[in-house]
């Protein structure tokens, strides 16, 4: 009976103890949660196409990245532009975009070819050009795919830094008002600071995480504004200032920017005056007295 009621104890304290995962959520809440099934169930292929010839544009793409190079430049745009793939899908994709565009300059030239049959070696070059074009298409969206997220970035950071400037001088330390901004508000600049504080709760130290958003960054804004936060948490120096003047430097570069902007677009905002209005003008002026002048002379 003793026995009975001791394993009975025993087994109500175990179901009192909290789970490990409740001890250990809070300070991983910012890393992406999988579930059970999401874990155990094999991961999708990103097409139809890669699913049914995988290991020839495997073997493709690694031909690719033997002909065009260029490996931590591409790393890096990936990087920037928070793309969730690696280098080896992005080849991937390059080589499915360029037979893409190579099937499509096939089935023009095969429309071509049964009219005249005479221009078959000039059709086999425009196919090769079409895939040699896919090919950059995709490497020049991945370029406009970071400028798009860094101009976010840009047009977010002012907002960001007010936000962490005014946590900063209610009294918060530089952590928790990283944490709080990232729990209040949403867009890229946003994303950044939660990778940023992500680290940091997995164990890296404060300062290394806002130097490696720095040295990730594309912005030299960006990496300022991480700099001065690493330096604030390792010497103490007063932030709240500091954030206020990059965010006026920003506000500031934006106005000029978009002065600049209306200046090189003055040209052309003088295309329609010059080419519709102005002529519209002179035919309207001119048009009566050409009119007058051929009823009046006999």
């Amino acid at each position: 009976m003793a026995a009975t009621v001791m394993l009975g104890a025993s087994r109500v304290h175990a179901l009192r103890r909290p789970r490990l995962a409740t001890r250990v959520l809070p300070y991983v809440r910012d890393l992406p949660q999988l579930s059970a099934d999401a874990e155990l169930a094999p991961r999708q292929p990103p097409s139809a196409l890669v699913a049914l010839f995988g290991p020839t544009l495997r073997s493709a793409a690694d031909t690719l990245e033997r002909v065009l190079g260029g490996a931590a430049s591409v790393r890096r745009r990936l990087e920037r532009a928070n793309l969730p793939i690696t280098l080896h899908e992005f080849r991937i994709e390059q080589v499915t975009w360029g037979l893409l565009a190579f099937a499509g300059a096939a089935l023009l030239s095969l429309l071509v070819a049964l009219r005249t049959p005479g221009r078959a070696i000039p059709l086999l070059i425009l196919c090769g050009v079409a895939f040699v074009a896919g090919v950059l298409l995709r490497e020049n969206r991945l370029t406009s795919q970071v400028a798009q997220r860094e101009r976010a970035m840009l047009a977010e950071f002012p907002t960001v830094a007010e936000l962490l400037a005014l946590s900063v001088a209610a009294g918060e330390g530089p952590v928790s008002a990283l944490d709080r901004v990232v729990t209040r508000s949403r867009g890229e600049m946003t994303a950044e600071l939660a990778r940023v504080l992500a680290e940091i709760r997995t164990g890296t130290p404060v300062a290394r995480a806002l130097d490696e958003m720095a040295k990730r960054s594309g912005l030299p804004v960006v990496a300022r504004f991480a700099e001065g936060l690493a330096v604030a948490v390792e010497r103490g120096t007063p932030l709240t200032d500091v954030l206020h003047a990059q965010a006026a430097d920003v506000r500031e570069a934006g106005r000029r920017a978009l002065i600049e902007s209306g200046a090189r677009k003055e040209v052309l905002m003088m295309v329609p005056v010059v080419f519709l209005v102005l002529p519209v003008t002179v035919l309207f002026a001119f048009w009566p007295g050409v009119v007058g002048l051929s009823l009046v002379v006999p």
